[in-house]
């Protein structure tokens, strides 16, 4: 009995013996190769590519050869595995040395928010556990955005938005691009620099969109919305942009009476009124006149600077033009003009420059002295 137990116990020593031995010869063997990434765990949106960069560490003093795979992949998740540009599915790696390969993750548009796990395996070796964090929940669903929905100017300005619209489906998508403005505005779409009503977007993919806005010639002043819509058959998104227009700038330059002629003595100087009418639906500043006369002319104006005219508002100016003393008679052109940073009017002046009665006089006199001479002469040599 005792020698039947003595066996019993020397055969559950060697055995004892023998998973002791194999596990010490297999745990070097687990540990050494590595799988080595710096993160493992990340959050992402719906619809995003991961990339990874891996590394695979040889500990041991043998080449060692494993296959290397992904496992426990969620369902519509795509992975793809490349090193020097190939695609890889077996990496050789020198004693003491490591390999990197790179792995690329897509996430699926239509996914549950919450938390994935899957496995990155090199043969038999310690598989590295990598997690991903959905931030929020998927949809089948379009985005229409811009980088700035809101812009403002006067009625002569074209508003540039810059717009983004983002396919999160599926599907290659044709969306139609459609605009709600006031009558009489003008709205454009352009991709790629043309100008386009519609646009085909990738999967998972985003387009951009310039979209100029142009508003009506007799606009108001103050704010517009401007609805966008990109649809297709399936999914559409929606954008709303804002204009804010400050009001239109224009400015007539007349008279009082409409007549844009005067006559001139020259030599002398004549006072024209002007009338500067305020024509658009803004405020005008800092109205300056200047003029364009022939040579030797002098051209004032009381006052030079209208500081600010109201819309449908008028102001007077008067204009001092002053001929030059030895203009000969006949029709002289000034032109006139008033002006903004933002508009300008001008008008032309007939100007008639007449003689002055002196020099009428001076050349009567002249003619008859001239006559009385000729008289003389006749009368005392005539009849020799």
């Amino acid at each position: 009995m005792s020698i039947h137990t003595n066996c019993i116990k020397m055969i559950v020593s060697l055995f004892a013996g023998m998973i002791f031995i194999g596990s010490s010869l297999a745990a070097p063997l687990t540990d050494s190769v590595k799988l080595y990434t710096p993160y493992t765990k990340i959050t992402v949106p719906p619809g995003q590519s991961i990339d990874y960069s891996i590394d695979l560490i040889n500990n041991s003093d043998a080449i060692k050869n494993a296959d290397i795979s992904i496992s426990g992949l969620p369902k519509g998740w795509i992975s793809d595995l490349k090193s020097g540009g190939y695609n890889i599915r077996q990496i050789s790696v020198l004693p003491g040395d490591k390999k990197t390969f790179a792995l690329r993750v897509d996430v699926p548009l239509n996914v549950n928010k919450g938390t994935y796990r899957f496995f990155v395996t090199a043969g038999g070796f310690e598989p590295l556990p990598i997690s991903v964090v959905i931030s929020e929940q998927g949809s089948f669903k379009s985005e229409f955005t811009a980088n700035q929905p809101n812009m403002q100017g006067n009625s002569n300005s074209t508003f540039t938005f810059t717009a983004n619209l983002r396919n999160q489906t599926a599907e290659k998508q044709v969306y139609a691009l459609i605009a709600d403005a006031p009558r009489g505005w003008s709205v454009v779409f352009k991709s790629n620099y043309q100008q386009v009503t519609s646009v085909i977007t990738e999967p998972n993919s985003t387009q951009s969109i310039t979209i100029e806005i142009k508003p009506a010639e007799s606009v108001e002043a103050g704010k517009y919305k401007i609805p966008m819509i990109a649809s297709t058959n399936s999914t559409s998104a929606n954008l709303e942009l804002e204009v804010v227009v400050t009001g239109s700038y224009s400015m007539v330059l007349t008279t009082p009476t409409g007549l844009l002629s005067a006559d001139l003595t020259a030599g002398n100087k004549r006072k024209i009124d002007l009338v500067i009418n305020n024509t658009g639906s803004a405020e005008l500043k800092d109205i300056s006149l200047t003029a364009s006369a022939p040579t030797k002319w002098e051209v004032t104006f009381d006052p030079k600077v209208i500081s600010t005219l109201a819309p449908g508002k008028s102001s007077t100016v008067s204009a001092y033009i002053k001929a030059d003393k030895e203009a000969i008679p006949g029709d002289y052109v000034t032109n006139i003009e008033s002006k903004t940073p933002e508009t300008s009017s001008k008008c032309s002046f007939r100007i008639s420059v007449e003689t002055s009665l002196l020099v009428g006089w001076a050349g009567v006199v002249i003619i008859i002295a001239a006559l009385g001479i000729v008289y003389y002469l006749f009368r005392k040599y005539g009849r020799r």
